[in-house]
């Protein structure tokens, strides 16, 4: 069986966190009852090998997921607008051990999406990152058809490699007391579609409710565009980051 490392360590709170649901206004249309990311990316790149996208970026050897699930959404975004961006392993690990100071103890996607926002990782950097809260679905499916993803964390369950290894989608479990993180790229009313360890991964929405413990809707550069995404407030989100700032 191939090995797969974890390295999400627990949420953590600041205060200055800001959230999707503020942003969200009356313009904006319900997401669709079902949504496939990789779908436009794979058409786009004309590539549908979720393996050569989105490599293991060494998570089976180190703690990095929180790096390499950065990586797989920093592909998506460029994807989406028909260019091919893929991280060496070199550069993950590379950011990752910088992050930690150089040992092998996992991070906190927090400090990751921080981090992002304020310094290029491999010539990129987000404009920003919105909380969403974790118990509404509805927030989820907006954000990954806005934005192309939701960068999240969740609390392994027993037999989440197993289930990866034998492609049988991940459900609700007794918890381990490891963190992983992942990037979700799709939903249907059965569940999501997430990126880890070189593929892709189902799991479903009961799974969701027991195991997630945070996720964040990542802005690429390209949001700052007028018609990005139609009834996002992206004029009020520059304002409050400019007084987080402060």
């Amino acid at each position: 069986m191939p090995n797969y490392r974890f390295g999400k360590l627990p949420p953590k709170v600041d205060y200055r966190t800001l959230r999707l649901a503020k942003y969200l206004t009356s313009e904006l249309a319900p997401p669709p009852s079902s949504y496939d990311v990789l779908a436009e990316v794979y058409k786009k790149l004309g590539i549908n090998d979720p393996a050569k996208l989105f490599p293991m970026d060494g998570n089976d050897t180190l703690g990095d997921c929180t790096i390499a699930a950065a990586a797989h959404a920093e592909t998506v975004f460029n994807g989406l607008i028909g260019k091919k961006k893929i991280f060496s392993q070199k550069s993950v690990v590379k950011l990752y051990f910088h992050l930690t100071g150089g040992s092998d103890t996992g991070l906190n996607e927090l400090n990751v999406l921080n981090y992002w926002q304020s310094k290029p990782v491999d010539g990129s950097k987000i404009q920003a990152f919105v909380s969403i809260n974790v118990k509404n679905h509805n927030h989820i499916q907006q954000a990954i058809h806005l934005f192309g993803g939701v960068y999240l964390g969740f609390q392994v369950q027993e037999n989440a490699q197993q289930e990866f290894d034998t492609r049988k989608p991940w459900v609700p479990a007794p918890l381990t007391n490891e963190g992983h993180a992942v990037f979700a790229v799709g939903y249907d009313s059965k569940g999501l579609t997430v990126l880890t360890w070189g593929n892709t991964q189902r799991a479903t929405w009961g799974w969701w409710d027991e195991c997630v413990d945070e996720a964040y809707a990542l802005l690429p550069s390209q949001a700052k565009k007028a018609d990005f995404a139609p009834g996002f407030d992206f004029n009020q989100l520059e304002a409050d980051l400019a007084d987080v700032a402060s």
